[in-house]
């Protein structure tokens, strides 16, 4: 055996995983298909790195089982997330709702913590090794990868694959661990893209369009969940922090709806307008909510050049219902080149939620992205990458 176990990815789930068994002792070898570790972690936040968030609970993810993340979340909390970066001197900063960022470093730095501990360790990080197959043994895994044109074979009695989902296939992702699970039986949960832009087209196609660059914050819902944050309007339709959020829950066919004033009462606003300036125009009293450009594409609604004085019922209903309850039926989404996640993936109930270990297929783990467990956006899923990547390790 050339190892304890080999890790399939050196992504956030891999790359804590070898870190983690380095601690207690374990050889480990990771196998990575790009020619450098952390892809993934190098692009988030921009290249700042949202690497947890102070709220992260069983309740911020979408699976089948929706119980099924808190025995990792247990056995690593988001605690344990900031004082093993601050160990290694990566302090967070808040951004927002919970967010944390490194102080002042970024998503090299975090990479680099992992590559260091590993290099101390002597664990190995192989870059460019490309798996082409996996043969189950009597003790253990026989795995055949590709690298520089040559073949290379390695045997160990535990296997951890941690290969991520779908989203960026320019960054390397592929179905590698959904190809695997199906090939052995095992039950895989629809996937579709996540935390993803949604697309208009059709005749509002161009009233969007128009809009392209304008911020609004809004609370945007469906009959599911809703949202508080800024949507961000697109020559292709709709994204930003409430966007992505929702799109996570969002089904083709249906219809969103934007609150497009979420912490006032446009019809009370209206109402104090009238009583002390009646004169107002519609279109004045918006822009001091909202962008010129804005107010001026709610014309296509609203009767803006209107004294507010001269608005009748019909028109407080009219302007009451597009403020506060615009409905967009978006076409689609930008797809897996433009998703942060996955949504499903490997049914958790192939999976113990304790060991994170294939009940089917002894001696392999699933961890990370690949598995049924989407976070929100905002740090949620490097912490079930890091709390997964820690539970593997205590059970290789």
């Amino acid at each position: 055996m050339n190892a304890d176990a080999i890790i399939i990815g050196a992504g956030a789930c891999g790359l804590m995983c070898a870190v983690q068994a380095g601690y207690l002792g374990k050889k480990v070898i990771v196998l990575e298909k790009n020619e450098k570790p952390g892809a993934k972690i190098l692009i988030s936040g921009g290249g700042r790195c949202n690497y947890t968030n102070q709220y992260a609970s069983a309740e911020q993810f979408i699976s089948s089982n929706p119980h099924f993340v808190k025995s990792a979340f247990t056995q690593w909390t988001v605690d344990d997330t900031i004082s093993f970066f601050e160990t290694y001197g990566i302090d967070g900063k808040e951004k927002t709702l919970g967010q944390l960022f490194p102080d002042h470093q970024n998503a090299k730095d975090v990479v680099q913590v992992f590559t260091s501990i590993c290099e101390d360790f002597g664990q190995e990080i192989r870059c460019n090794a490309d798996v082409k197959d996996i043969e189950l043994l009597l003790d253990g895994f026989k795995i055949s990868y590709e690298k520089n044109g040559k073949t290379v074979v390695l045997t160990a009695e535990k296997l951890v694959i941690a290969t991520g989902g779908l989203p960026i296939p320019k960054m390397g992702a592929t179905d590698f661990a959904l190809r695997f699970a199906r090939k052995h039986s095992l039950k895989i949960i629809e996937t579709a893209p996540a935390l993803v832009p949604l697309t208009i087209t059709g005749k509002d196609e161009e009233w969007f369009a128009q809009l392209s660059g304008n911020t609004v914050f809004c609370e945007v819902s469906n009959d599911e969940i809703s949202f508080e944050e800024n949507i961000l309007f697109t020559h292709w339709g709709l994204s930003g922090p409430a966007i992505l959020q929702i799109s996570s829950f969002w089904r083709r066919g249906e219809t969103i709806n934007l609150n497009l004033l979420p912490h006032q009462n446009i019809v009370s606003l209206l109402d104090v307008e009238r009583k002390t300036n009646g004169k107002t125009l519609l279109s004045t009293l918006l822009n001091r909510t909202y962008t010129k450009k804005f107010t001026d594409a709610l014309g296509k609604f609203l009767p803006l050049n209107k004294p507010v004085a001269a608005l009748t019922n019909a028109d407080f209903d009219l302007i009451e219902q597009t403020i506060h309850h615009f409905k967009v039926k978006p076409a689609g989404d930008k797809g897996y080149d433009k998703a942060e996640v996955m949504r499903g993936g490997i049914d958790t109930n192939e999976i113990s939620s304790k060991t994170l270990a294939c009940k089917k297929i002894p001696n392999l783990f699933f961890g990370g992205e690949c598995l049924d467990v989407t976070g929100w956006l905002g740090g949620y899923n490097f912490q079930w990458a890091w709390a997964s990547g820690f539970v593997i390790a205590q059970n290789i």
